[in-house]
């Protein structure tokens, strides 16, 4: 029993990777890598759940890098705008533009 419930992971975790390189790395469309998990012997329903769940994590991911990216631009930003402002002798525009630069690539990746 325990042999059966591996091995069907390790068959599961294939189509996943292997759904997730073609979306990711061969940037075939849903459609292309739905056909060629079906091609390797998978029904056309267990298919398009498998593709279904790897654009979702795809999705999760990308946005929770494009949060990252606004969270870091934004304390970049304010750290050179506060280390300015404090009038130490020294203009952090680095930092700011910088730190500008990635907030807003990260608030254009997160609406996209």
């Amino acid at each position: 029993m325990e042999t059966t419930n591996v091995e069907f992971q390790d068959v599961s975790s294939h189509h996943y990777n292997f759904a997730a390189n073609m979306l990711l790395n061969e940037n075939k469309s849903a459609y292309e890598t739905k056909n060629q998990l079906v091609e390797q012997g998978l029904s056309t329903d267990i298919a398009g759940l498998i593709v279904e769940n790897v654009e979702i994590e795809i999705q999760e991911a990308k946005h929770e890098k494009a949060r990252k990216d606004m969270i870091y631009g934004a304390l970049w930003f304010c750290g050179g705008t506060i280390l300015t402002l404090a009038d130490i002798g020294f203009i952090f525009w680095g930092a700011i533009l910088f730190g500008g630069i990635q907030f807003f690539k990260g608030l254009i990746n997160s609406n996209s």
